[in-house]
């Protein structure tokens, strides 16, 4: 049986659930850049032929610590489904002589380097500038038209995200957005490969949506991701995926599975989504491309990336279209040729729906909640005001632990600030989100209160 290095870092689909299907395929051997999340160590030691861990793995040694590992367990493919591990697996591949996403694949991370390549091949996307000093901010700004957007360019979750309004907000975002960048990084969520990452953004200006014209039904966000696959070079769409509008600056609240929007549209967004992945010359890796919907069928890429959707947007699309990505992706690593589709999937081709909700100490307008809360999953699925043919359950190994206080939301940490991961299955996407706008609602009646000590005397 064909052998796999599985290299595991933060970010991409629940470990868990990926693990057990790349092991489906093949004798895994696991590398672990990061801790695994609780209770998935155990499932590892029985999965996996070996298990190897190297939680200070730094940027200079990186790629040849996975080149080596995977050396010394004979492995036919490297495969990662982290964002933050995307381009170290991509050179080890590459020096290995296996297939992976290429030379290529810091265009599909860095988004100074992205954005770039687009700007060369007139993909449409928001003006930006590249900027690394404050300096070079300022002197951005002084180009652009406010309001802006001010992002790392290695970053993920909508992290160091800072809208500035006007010249008087560059100071103190700038400040903040690093200061961001380096708790990220402490946490984990921080590019594995480059060194100094945090120290390098983008400013772009802020493109207006319009998810009416687009979207059969209403609460949907004014974006879509494209779900994908590079095959030996050649972009292969899966379907597509819808949002919920964000918390404010950008932070994304949920994903569904599929996007309700029609066919017709469906087409010309796909069709931008191919072209945005052919201008980065990958060559075999999952994508996920964001694109911004506007008034009079205008469209923005926002950005890509060179692996599948992160939280359960994977899962979902098994759910729902009956793909095994992971399982799918790991054959076509190891040289074989999977059924991928031949055309992107629509609402049509699903069975029902799925979508997965991002618990924010935030209302559903992006107010911050009255009160503290603590987290308490069997709350969450006792009390969710879903339909009747609705199904809701609590991600675990993307939650936090039952008894945990809520963190206060924090608009430039993003996703950094969450405090479980909900998923609903239903009959139609717009059940979905109709679901998740009830739950966001009722959360802060749902959840017990936090009562401090202070509090208490």
């Amino acid at each position: 049986m064909a052998k796999v290095l599985y290299v595991h870092a933060k970010g991409g689909p629940p470990a868990g659930y990926a693990l057990t299907r790349v092991a489906a395929r093949s004798v895994v051997h696991l590398l672990a850049l990061s801790e695994l999340p609780a209770g998935v160590a155990e499932r590892a030691a029985g999965l996996c032929a070996s298990v190897a861990a190297r939680e200070d793995a730094g940027a200079d040694d990186l790629v040849e610590l996975i080149a080596s590992r995977a050396r010394e367990v004979g492995a036919d493919a490297v495969i990662t489904f982290s964002e933050y591990a995307v381009v170290a697996v991509a050179e080890a591949s590459r020096r290995l002589g296996l297939r992976g996403a290429g030379p290529a694949a810091a265009l599909a991370r860095d988004k100074r380097l992205m954005r770039a390549a687009w700007h060369r091949r007139g993909i449409p996307q928001p003006r930006f500038r590249s900027v690394a000093t404050l300096g070079q901010l300022e002197a951005a700004t002084a180009e652009l038209s406010f309001p802006l957007l001010l992002k790392a360019a290695w970053s993920a979750g909508s992290t160091a995200h800072q809208i500035l309004a006007g010249p008087e907000d560059v100071a103190d975002a700038w400040a903040r957005s690093h200061a961001v960048m380096t708790e990220s990084a402490r946490l984990g969520y921080a590019e594995l490969h480059v060194a100094g990452a945090g120290e390098d953004f983008i400013v772009e200006e802020i493109v207006s949506g319009c998810a009416e014209e687009w979207f059969e039904g209403s609460g949907w966000g004014d974006y879509v991701s494209v779900e994908g696959v590079v095959v030996e070079g050649v972009f292969r769409p899966v379907c597509l995926s819808g949002r919920m509008p964000t918390v404010a600056p950008f932070t994304e609240r949920a994903g569904i599975t599929p996007a309700a929007v029609g066919t017709e549209a469906q087409d010309r967004i796909v069709e931008l989504a191919g072209r945005a992945v052919d201008a980065l010359g990958l060559e075999n890796c999952g994508t996920h491309t964001e694109i911004k919907l506007g008034a009079d069928g205008r469209m923005w890429v926002i950005e890509t990336a060179a692996r599948f959707g992160g939280a359960m947007t994977v899962p979902q699309i098994e759910e729902v279209f009956g793909l095994d990505l992971v399982a799918m992706f790991t054959e076509q690593l190891l040289g074989g040729s999977p059924g991928w589709p031949f055309r992107a999937l629509t609402p049509a081709d699903a069975v029902g729906a799925a979508g997965s909700l991002v618990v924010l100490a935030v209302d559903g307008a992006g107010a911050p909640w009255p009160h503290r809360h603590l987290w308490d999953s069997a709350s969450v699925i006792r009390s969710a005001p879903v339909g009747a043919g609705s199904t809701l359950t609590v991600v675990g190994e993307s939650s936090l632990p039952d008894g945990t206080p809520v963190p206060v939301y924090d608009p430039a940490a993003g996703a950094n600030t969450m405090a479980g991961l909900c998923l609903v299955s239903a009959g139609r996407p717009q059940a979905v989100v109709r679901d998740f706008t009830a739950l966001v609602d009722a959360m802060p009646r749902i959840l017990p209160r936090y009562v401090t000590e202070g509090v208490r005397a």
